[in-house]
């Protein structure tokens, strides 16, 4: 264990990473330096700071990453229109990458020759921030404690807590076990406690950033997102950076009880595992997405990104973003968004985004000369469909009169 000789620790403030930093100088008896992300979670992050002081870390490393996370993380998984198993925007997967990235930099900056975290020996984040960092820096020692230490339960770590004068918050109903929650300006979500049960339903007051379907507004609300290479950057005609679009697009969606999900999934390591996820301003980029889409990407383009979005998804969940099968997917669907431009009105109404328009002045491939029902003056031969329909038909002509012989 001496071999490591300083540590940077991916640090929240909270009871595990808490822990951890006192765990990792006892253990390894070695430097710690501590590096906590701003990534739009709404907390107070200054408290990370005294609490790092208080334990002698001198390098201590809190940084606002909220623009990078949207704008180069974020808005190119929904250039995808990313989706895992059908239902989950991945916000906490896609935060994972970043977090490793700024882990290795700093560890390059400070001298570290290891990294540390807080994921679980059951989890999907000690694989995203591994394979990451390993991406980025091949010869970095890690240090994972919770597949190293016998703290496997929450009374041991709080036991530990108090022995070693660990100041713990507790922010839970009396006689509960808090909600394992992860915030960023994608998502807020839960698991544990009664989710553990995937028959139960989830109690109305866990939700924070919702509100329910049928205590939102009686009257719907019309917003307006203006796309530019496939990525939202005016809402309402107003210009807005990344971070504060989504977060905006947060507000908005959750005044009107958007973007909730309760979802079993299956996690890369082999468990099911369930988990309740608030997604309000990625549920409404990812429907008008979609909208601009159709009316701006040929049909085999479209098609070929929805094929091809299931395999990137499963990539960014199980932790490849630094890959280089999701760097060439990534140039890929890049490509196709340079005709991504134009605006999308939706209505947002009792948990639903209703598309009900869109417009492209520059790059729409919708031709009403050729689609009306009424008269369109010669722009489409319909008798030349009969011969489009019998060279298709042609293999199956074919195979039926087989059939019959």
């Amino acid at each position: 264990m001496s071999s490591v000789k300083k540590v940077v620790l991916a640090y929240s403030g909270g009871l595990d990473t808490s822990v951890i930093l006192k765990w990792l100088k006892d253990e390894y008896q070695c430097e710690v330096v501590t590096f906590t992300a701003d990534i739009g979670q709404g907390e107070e992050l200054e408290p990370a700071r005294e609490k790092a002081k208080k334990f002698g870390v001198k390098e201590i490393f809190i940084d606002d990453l909220r623009e990078e996370f949207v704008r180069d993380f974020v808005f190119p998984m929904f250039r995808a229109n990313t989706i895992y198993e059908g239902e989950y925007l991945l916000g906490t997967s896609i935060a994972r990458p970043l977090i490793a990235k700024r882990l290795i930099e700093i560890a390059k900056a400070t001298g570290a020759d290891a990294i540390s975290h807080g994921a679980t020996g059951k989890g999907n984040d000690q694989v995203r921030f591994e394979l990451g960092a390993y991406a980025l820096n091949p010869e970095i020692k890690i240090i994972a404690p919770w597949r190293e230490w016998d703290l496997l339960s929450r009374e041991k770590l709080l036991a530990y807590a108090e022995k070693n004068g660990i100041p713990v918050e507790m922010k839970h109903k009396a006689g509960g076990s808090p909600y394992s929650m992860d915030a960023n300006l994608l998502h807020i979500s839960y698991e544990g406690r009664h989710l553990e049960d995937p028959a139960a339903e989830p109690e109305e007051d866990m939700w924070r950033w919702t509100v329910s379907p049928e205590q939102a507004p009686d009257a719907a609300e019309y917003i307006e997102l203006t796309y530019e290479n496939g990525d939202p950057v005016a809402l309402n005609g107003q210009r807005l950076s990344p971070a504060t679009m989504l977060a905006e697009l947060n507000r908005l969606g959750g005044k009107h009880g958007i973007g909730r999900l309760d979802l079993v999934e299956n996690r890369y390591v082999g468990m099911k595992s369930r988990g309740c996820y608030e997604t309000p301003g990625g549920t409404i980029m990812l429907r008008a997405h979609r909208a601009i889409e159709s009316i701006t990407l040929d049909r085999e383009v479209a098609h070929l990104k929805d094929d091809l979005m299931p395999r990137y998804a499963s990539l960014i969940y199980n932790g490849y973003w630094w890959a280089p099968e999701r760097v060439a997917l990534q140039g890929l669907i890049d490509n196709t968004q340079a005709s991504v431009n134009g605006w999308v009105r939706v209505k947002l109404y009792k948990g639903n985004v209703i598309v009900v328009g869109r417009d492209s002045k520059t790059d729409s491939l919708f031709d009403p000369t050729i689609a009306t029902f009424e008269d369109d003056k010669g722009a489409y031969n319909q008798a030349d469909a009969g011969g489009f329909i019998k060279l298709n038909a042609l293999r199956l002509r074919i195979a039926a009169k087989r059939k019959h012989r």
